[in-house]
């Protein structure tokens, strides 16, 4: 059995939203959100682009403590503000368990967060440097997929609550299954993860619970009933078919 999940419910207070007709409150994965439950150590958001999988991530996020341009909860770094006011009016429902541990990553901003932890580390300090926590080598030095590995295998500890925003964005499909692979060490030392993808080899991570966002709302899907196995599957069964309907209508010249 399963220990129980650092995160077990989001509520959204519904009676005290100002208008559900504006952003964020419009989205798909908001307009009808009433609670998700998460009831397994790794919970999936799929949805197509400006669906809201990552606003409610984020909010989900900023509610439970963390940096809204990520980190751990000891970031507090700011960029530009760019995150909605939905963590205002949802209610993260927490077990007694505490994690020791947790990160937030975005893979848009990953970039500030690698640059504040070098600010922070040149700045004097009776502890080790923060970078050490990461790997041997500097984030700024490795590529953009190197670095995010490196998080996940170095910094990330095991009994915690990780928040992955589009982890896949900058891995390769070998790298994704490195990745898949961590995830799974991580859940054995009795981690929680919730995971913003588009990725259909994320997605498999066996006994998930993958929520879909779309028009209708939010539901949740087995992973062969997802969009994103099915157009893969198709496209790698048939793809010289898919490719000639795709540029059936190519009017570009020659």
């Amino acid at each position: 059995m399963n220990p129980e999940p650092y995160l077990r419910e989001l509520i959204l207070h519904r009676a005290r939203v100002p208008d559900f007709s504006r952003y964020p409150f419009a989205l798909p994965a908001v307009v009808a959100l009433d609670r998700l439950a998460f009831s397994q150590p790794v919970t999936f958001f799929v949805g197509e682009n400006g669906s809201g999988k990552s606003t409610l991530l984020e909010a989900i996020a900023v509610a439970l403590g963390f940096n809204p341009e990520g980190g751990s909860r000891n970031f507090r770094f700011g960029t530009r503000p760019s995150h909605s006011e939905l963590h205002q009016y949802v209610r993260a429902v927490r077990s007694v368990q505490r994690p020791r541990d947790g990160f937030f990553l975005r893979a848009e901003s990953y970039f500030n967060v690698a640059t504040e932890i070098e600010r922070m580390d040149a700045e004097p300090a009776p502890g080790p440097p923060i970078a050490a926590a990461f790997g041997p080598r500097a984030l700024h030095e490795q590529s953009h997929g190197e670095s995010f590995l490196a998080l996940v295998e170095h910094r990330f500890r095991g009994n915690g609550l990780y928040l992955l925003d589009e982890p896949e964005a900058a891995l390769s499909p070998m790298r994704q299954m490195t990745l898949l692979a961590r995830l799974h060490a991580l859940v054995q030392m009795r981690s929680q993860f919730i995971i913003a993808t588009h990725s259909p080899i994320l997605l498999a991570f066996p006994g998930s619970t993958i929520y879909e966002c779309s028009p209708e709302g939010v539901r949740r899907l087995l992973y062969e009933e997802t969009e994103h196995f099915r157009v893969t599957r198709d496209f790698l069964n048939r793809y010289p078919a898919m490719l000639r309907t795709l540029f059936a209508h190519d009017d570009l010249p020659g």
